[in-house]
């Protein structure tokens, strides 16, 4: 079948776009628009990693009074979440855990773990 599109980025809705893009930069590694982490502005309301090659990537949009999703439930549903794959789940958590994110107090698996990231955001590690 031929294709319609590419897909490019996925972006998330946050109160500090700067913020969550260096936290995500740390976890894949990938630099915030190309720059150093400490020149990205904290007034910048769009703000995207480079991912190596140019391949799809990961943006962060500014949203004045955003409210972060709750899961699980209804009320604040998350809608989207992503899923990082590693080799060992501890030694992952231990890292993330360094940079600011949370572990959520819901676990439903073994071979993967629910986070959140600073805005709120639920994200997994996933035992590759």
């Amino acid at each position: 079948m031929t294709a319609i599109a590419t897909f490019s980025l996925v972006a998330l809705d946050c109160p500090d776009p700067s913020e969550l893009a260096r936290f995500y930069g740390a976890i894949t590694g990938w630099e915030v628009d190309g720059r150093p982490p400490e020149l990205v502005g904290e007034d910048d309301g769009w703000v995207q990693l480079s991912a190596p090659g140019g391949g799809a990537t990961i943006a962060f949009q500014k949203v004045p009074g955003h409210r972060p999703p709750q899961w699980p439930g209804t009320e604040h549903p998350q809608q989207a979440h992503l899923d990082f794959d590693v080799p060992d789940l501890d030694a992952a958590e231990e890292r993330l855990l360094a940079i600011g994110a949370r572990r959520h107090e819901v676990q439903p698996g073994e071979t993967f773990r629910v986070y959140l990231d600073p805005a709120g955001h639920p994200f997994c590690l996933v035992l590759a």
